[in-house]
């Protein structure tokens, strides 16, 4: 089962989610999207928090009302977490998660610690964790099914991109042949590289 909470900060609203429990965060580290962000509380046990962003946005375009939603989300979801004050949150791309044969049931480790960021949490905000819990809905999504389904839409998009590209080169190609055409006609029939049938003789040879 995967929780799904709504973050209205922004218009519009983005997506929150998390597993029930280690299993559903063992899928989602498996089947994650390069398009997920991965939030969780710095060296505490806590839920797995995942924002999808769009395609092509970073996390530096995440809204800062965004990231104080996720990781308020991430700390009241924390046993340890929640009655603590002045923590950190971490969050990275799902690319950036490293799972290992020798890890536990959840358990994620990363492959670059320099694409790591963190915020501070300085207190629970009731309001806030209020406000979301008020969105919370249960789903129960297939994982790999949704992943698999991602990646040939992506593969069909490229597909798609290369051969309005290939169109376009051979637009252009055709378009330059038809102009070298043309400057080859200019020439062959330019006037001054022409010459008329009484050239070189004299109108009385008619006469």
């Amino acid at each position: 089962m995967v929780f799904y909470f709504q973050s209205n900060v922004v218009s519009p609203p983005v997506l929150l989610f998390m597993g029930e429990d280690k299993h559903e965060n063992e899928d989602l580290i498996k089947w994650g999207w390069p398009e997920d962000v991965w939030f969780h509380v710095d060296k505490l046990s806590s839920a797995h928090v995942y924002l999808r962003l769009k395609p092509g946005q970073t996390l530096d375009d995440i809204p800062s009302a965004v990231l104080d939603d996720a990781a308020q989300l991430v700390k009241a979801n924390s046993i340890t977490g929640n009655k603590m004050n002045d923590l950190d949150v971490v969050y990275t791309m799902w690319s950036n998660l490293k799972k290992t044969p020798a890890m536990e049931v959840g358990q994620v480790g990363f492959h670059k610690e320099k694409e790591i960021r963190k915020i501070r949490v300085a207190k629970r905000i009731n309001e806030v964790v209020t406000r979301l819990n008020k969105t919370k809905k249960e789903e129960h999504p297939d994982f790999r099914a949704e992943r698999e389904n991602r990646d040939r839409l992506e593969r069909e998009d490229k597909k798609k991109q290369l051969r309005e590209q290939k169109e376009r080169e051979k637009a252009e190609e055709k378009r330059k042949q038809e102009e070298a055409e043309l400057r080859s006609y200019s020439t062959l029939f330019n006037t001054e590289n022409m010459k008329l049938n009484t050239d070189g003789y004299d109108s009385d040879d008619f006469m």
